[in-house]
């Protein structure tokens, strides 16, 4: 009987704070595009963001991944750079980065993907940041 594979998620919050805008518009274009989120001091949220993996459900274990294992990858990798900051300006994987949700997700991804290298079988499957407890973005780590 082949391997079940099965999707597991672990959410992590933090709060930052982050301003909208691009500095190739001029202040009338960024006004317009991004609204009150081009404040020029910034504004914040309390975000949280999870992480899907996928992969097999291995009979010596049962498990696709330790959660354990995973949150302390989320913790190390992003909350611990992301929690209190300015996203425009302290977290150096956004560096030069409009840090809008979308942009958010795929940054987060790119800087998870590589801590699940180690486990065989699992890969990453979903990211997706809630900018508010109405607003959320998902990632699949695709282009198109």
């Amino acid at each position: 009987m082949p391997q079940p594979y099965v999707e597991i998620t672990r959410r992590e919050e933090f709060s930052a704070a982050h301003r909208l805008h691009n500095p190739a518009l001029s202040p009338e274009e960024n006004r317009r595009l991004y609204g009150i989120c081009n404040n020029e001091h910034g504004h914040g949220h309390n975000y949280a963001f999870e992480v899907t993996v996928r992969g097999p459900v291995p009979d010596g274990t049962g498990m696709v991944m330790d959660l354990n294992r995973l949150m302390v990858i989320l913790r190390e990798e992003i909350v611990s750079v992301v929690d209190h900051k300015n996203l425009n300006v302290d977290v150096p994987f956004l560096a030069g980065v409009i840090p809008t949700a979308e942009n958010v997700a795929v940054a987060f991804w790119r800087r998870i993907e590589p801590s699940l290298k180690g486990f065989e079988g699992c890969r990453l499957h979903r990211v997706r940041v809630y900018e508010s407890r109405n607003n959320y973005v998902d990632y699949l780590g695709t282009t198109s």
